[in-house]
């Protein structure tokens, strides 16, 4: 299972990611998207946990927290669809 953290901080790095989630067991990745075309951050992030417990505990205690000035949303993150137009 992937998280997905909502409206971040833009003065949020990857270490400090990181930081908080580390609290609740052993990350896997971490990333923080940036716009192609600016090269900003784009307000959200993923972190991926070796363990589906931790994953879960990190979620119900991090849900709507104010970190670095923000109100975080922290959610299981959902597969993308194929997106795009149908070619037929």
């Amino acid at each position: 299972m992937t998280i997905y953290i909502g409206n971040l901080s833009f003065n949020a790095e990857v270490e400090d990611l990181r930081n908080l989630f580390a609290q609740y067991g052993e990350l896997r990745q971490c990333t923080l998207p940036l716009d192609r075309d600016t090269g900003r951050k784009r307000g959200f992030a993923f972190v991926e946990m070796a363990n589906d417990a931790d994953e879960t505990r990190a979620i119900d205690d991090l849900q709507d927290v104010e970190w670095m000035g923000r109100s975080i949303r922290v959610n299981k993150a959902e597969p993308r669809g194929g997106g795009g137009r149908s070619r037929h």
